[in-house]
């Protein structure tokens, strides 16, 4: 393998941020040397080198929280490494989903441009529903009555969606699509089905 373009430092190390292929976030940073990123690259499993213990680590081989690598790049100036992952678990020794929960300058969630990744955050909140359920939850409700009511729900969204298109205004356009994607979400997990399968079809579409 080439490594000609990644500039080790000092101690033969090279910073390495793990982000996560799915949402975008960014998961950890660790470090790797010459062994650790030929061991990623051709085994496709992050493998980190401690500079504590001053040893190879490879990242979930004892908790299981895997990092499997879908791809690596390095920046402009060869001296860090990007890796898109897949992560199985939470990414932070905590427990937490990523290492970086620490606030030092808070971001105004209202500020915050909303993308794609939207969709993965509400599917979470469906799932931790059913998990931790809450008294008055529609998504509560939605799961308790099953499956012919959720598709019941999405029949009618569906077809607000299709009068609200009809009647030429974005704004209600907007607010119908959002109800049917919700209520879609929520068939998915009733199901089963999780949004990156169907990203998955998708992108076998393109």
């Amino acid at each position: 393998m080439d490594l000609s373009g990644v500039k080790f430092n000092d101690q033969g190390l090279v910073p390495a941020i793990a982000q996560d292929a799915a949402t975008g976030e960014v998961l950890m940073l660790a470090w790797m040397n010459r062994e650790s990123l030929q061991l990623t690259l051709e085994t496709g499993f992050a493998t980190y080198y401690s500079r504590s213990r001053q040893q190879l680590w490879k990242k979930g081989e004892t908790s299981g929280h895997t990092q499997r690598v879908l791809g690596v790049k390095y920046d402009c100036d060869g001296d860090a490494l990007l890796l898109t992952v897949e992560q199985t678990g939470p990414a932070c020794h905590t427990g937490a989903r990523s290492c970086f929960f620490n606030d030092l300058m808070p971001a105004d969630e209202e500020d915050l441009p909303a993308t794609a990744a939207i969709l993965e955050q509400v599917y979470g909140v469906i799932a931790d529903r059913k998990e931790h359920p809450q008294e008055g939850s529609y998504t509560n409700y939605l799961l308790g009555k099953g499956v012919e009511k959720i598709c019941k729900k999405l029949g009618e969204e569906a077809s607000e969606t299709i009068i609200a298109a009809m009647k030429d205004s974005r704004e209600e356009v907007t607010y119908e699509a959002a109800d049917l994607l919700y209520h879609l979400l929520v068939l998915l997990y009733d199901r089963g089905v999780t949004p990156a399968e169907v990203w998955a079809e998708l992108a076998r579409r393109r």
